[in-house]
């Protein structure tokens, strides 16, 4: 009996056919979960890029209140004109964690706090607003505002910290919301003449970054107005010999 010859193997694979169709079956639905993988990263990233494509440039934004009083009020003026203008030492603001850098921050539900990717302030917020709390002092005409070092010995120190500087998105429209704690000592005497909390609460035109900038400067012009007041009316107490 004659050897017959073999089959030829290299058609196995169409001897089973179901090999490749199940190959074939199983790589369009994985191409289809790695691009839905890598959009869905995309989109929770916000921010992120694709390889090759340069990063987009930050955007830097700062704090300029236009406060709701241009000038001295005439009693303000009259008080000005008739009293030296008492002399209180400025400490550099401080901030609460979460507030002490550059980084915008904003929150969508309670105690969540987050930054926005490629929006900041031009210099952290304590920073800025050190200048700003002079100038909002001495609008009023009743304090000369003076900085650690100054040839002035003041007997009155303004401390302040910011507890708040946040972009609230848990409402329509969405609000700026900004704390500053502030605490008034008497150097002379060593001792605490008042402490208060501070805050202003402003809708935001639009629910970007941008619309949240404009609505903080608003804040901050309120909030330091109402500093400046409380800082007069407390002086008005230490001179009085409360």
């Amino acid at each position: 009996m004659s050897e017959a010859n073999p089959i030829p193997r290299r058609f196995d694979s169409a001897r089973q056919p179901w090999r490749r169709r199940r190959r074939s079956t199983l790589a369009a639905p994985l191409v289809v979960l790695v691009l839905h993988v890598v959009a869905g990263g995309g989109l929770l990233a916000g921010c992120r890029v694709l390889p090759g494509q340069p990063a987009p440039a930050p955007r830097f934004f700062t704090l300029q209140p236009d406060f709701a009083r241009a000038v001295a009020t005439p009693a303000e003026a009259e008080r000005a004109g008739s009293v030296e203008a008492t002399a209180i030492l400025v400490a550099p603001p401080d901030a609460r964690p979460g507030f002490d850098g550059r980084r915008m921050a904003y929150v969508q539900r309670p105690f969540e706090l987050r930054y926005f990717a490629r929006h900041q302030w031009v210099e952290p917020p304590a920073r800025l607003l050190e200048p700003l709390v002079a100038v909002a002092l001495e609008r009023g005409g009743a304090f000369r505002a003076v900085s650690s070092g100054a040839l002035v010995d003041p007997t009155l120190r303004l401390e302040t910290e910011i507890v708040a500087l946040q972009q609230e998105f848990d409402a329509t429209p969405s609000r700026v919301r900004f704390v500053l704690a502030a605490r008034l000592v008497d150097r002379g005497a060593a001792r605490l003449v008042a402490s208060t909390e501070l805050e202003a609460l402003e809708p935001a035109e639009s629910a970007d970054p941008y619309g949240g900038v404009v609505a903080a400067n608003r804040a901050v012009g309120r909030v330091l107005e109402a500093l400046a007041a409380w800082c007069t009316a407390e002086a008005d107490g230490v001179a009085l010999g409360r």
